[in-house]
């Protein structure tokens, strides 16, 4: 059998980067950054607990969300749309460690205005490998638990967010043109909005002033919009009318995701205290006042009450109050459901999205309800100078801006790189396989081993 060059240069480099952890230097010398860490006496058990235990609840949401895609694609490509989730956490893993953590929240690289200096991105070098992610707290990012325990919790947001882009292209999608994809939006999109939003001096954050609880914009709208720019560059299937094969799959996978977000949105607060309280709250309120208006608003219009419209209105809920979920009330996180249902089920239904085939519709669910998330956020969201309700228009209009700031980037960015991933691999896979379905000629394994061998 012919060994394709694309994997002998895949194995070459993985084998490189592990290699190299063995002759890789521990600095000894503290850098400057070194002085922004605190002692391990700062350290409280409790959030460290609360924290550990976050970190396992976040993970388990993308086997979950592998769970929830594989349920919903034809019985050709559940193993292969499976795959996609779960190969995250070995290839996001690896660059997040080497370098994604660095651009994310190493030290900052920005530009000075007025009295101010707001930053891009990290430097690449800072945290190089893990480099000083130890066991300290870091003064400005995670005062209470150890650098390490941040790094890792951190690590799963950016494992799920390709994770979640990849129900927009199912079914037609190379595997390795995938991989190397999910390596350049990692890099290129994802770790410089995490730390535009996130990082003290990031230019979203403290220039524009967004609020984002735990992801909604880093994670649900960078992910629903390079699933557009996906879906227009790969175009439409050959076959683009499927039946979900296996539904119990879809409501194990979403209650996966809802126990995970737990952890995703309460876990966010860094701490085991009452705004981790009130965001598992809000979460889990917000989730079921928009299943319960999915479901009625599609049988209003014609639709039966399904299994798989109450699991998408229950993400959904999800997705919208994730930037909120520590910023309001319960009683506000149910009409973030509400409205988010609404929209997401409107554009679901509507004739253009059909007419691109987002297969799993990730960009009506995911960045429409990340959308809906920073728009209500920017309304309602409590505290001084942080919403239209608590500060006025002009705080209200900085939201927006950076609405559109994050739109652009990530819809533009994700398309330029689908486009150089597709000029090096095609990604697109021939009509031939794509017939015989990617679980077979991807991966030569079934679901169903049996007919098949028929």
């Amino acid at each position: 059998m012919k060994i394709e060059k694309r994997w002998i240069i895949s194995f070459i480099v993985i084998s490189i980067v592990c290699i190299s952890g063995l002759f890789w230097e521990v600095p000894l010398e503290p850098k400057a950054v070194h002085s922004q860490f605190g002692t391990i006496e700062q350290i409280i058990p409790a959030d460290v607990a609360w924290m550990l235990t976050s970190c396992c609840l976040v993970l388990i949401m993308t086997p979950g969300l592998a769970f929830f895609y594989g349920g919903m694609v034809g019985k050709k490509n559940v193993i292969s749309t499976m795959l996609q989730s779960f190969i995250c956490m070995g290839v996001v893993t690896l660059i997040w460690v080497v370098v994604g953590f660095s651009l994310a929240f190493g030290e900052p690289m920005g530009i000075h205005i007025g009295d101010g200096f707001y930053s891009f991105v990290g430097d690449p070098t800072t945290f190089t490998f893990f480099d000083y992610v130890g066991v300290l707290p870091h003064k400005l990012i995670a005062s209470t638990v150890p650098f390490m325990l941040f790094a890792l919790f951190q690590m799963k947001f950016a494992i799920i967010a390709p994770a979640i882009i990849t129900g927009s292209f199912a079914e037609r999608v190379r595997f390795i043109s995938y991989l190397l994809f999910i390596c350049l939006f990692s890099i290129f999109i994802y770790s410089p909005l995490c730390h535009a939003v996130w990082y003290p001096t990031g230019i979203l954050g403290s220039f524009f002033g967004v609020k984002d609880f735990a992801g909604g914009t880093v994670v649900h709208m960078s992910a629903g919009f390079a699933a557009l720019a996906g879906v227009l560059v790969l175009g439409k299937r050959k076959n683009s009318s499927h039946v979900p094969t296996n539904i119990p799959f879809v409501l194990l996978g979403t209650g996966m995701l809802w126990f995970g977000w737990i952890g995703f949105n309460a876990g966010s607060s860094m701490e085991a205290n009452g705004v981790a309280a009130m965001a598992f709250g809000t979460t889990t309120t917000a989730s079921a006042a928009a299943m319960l208006t999915w479901i009625f608003f599609d049988r209003i219009n014609g639709r039966k009450v399904s299994a798989l419209g109450a699991c998408i209105g229950a993400v959904v809920g999800l997705v919208s109050i994730t930037p909120a979920a520590g910023y309001v009330s319960v009683p506000e996180s149910m009409f973030f459901g509400f409205v988010a249902a609404l929209v997401s089920n409107v554009i679901v239904y509507s004739k253009y999205l059909k007419g691109i085939d987002d297969t799993l519709d990730v960009f009506a669910c995911h960045g429409v309800g990340g959308i809906m998330g920073m728009i209500l956020t920017a309304i309602f969201a409590h505290g001084e100078d942080a919403s239209l309700l608590h500060g006025g228009w002009g705080v209200f209009g900085h939201h927006m801006t950076a609405l559109l700031l994050v739109s652009i980037y990530t819809f533009f960015g994700a398309y330029l790189l689908f486009k150089i991933t597709d000029k090096i691999i095609p990604m697109r896979v021939s009509e031939e396989a794509e017939k015989m379905g990617l679980d077979l000629s991807q991966h030569d394994e079934t679901l169903f081993p049996i007919e098949c061998a028929e």
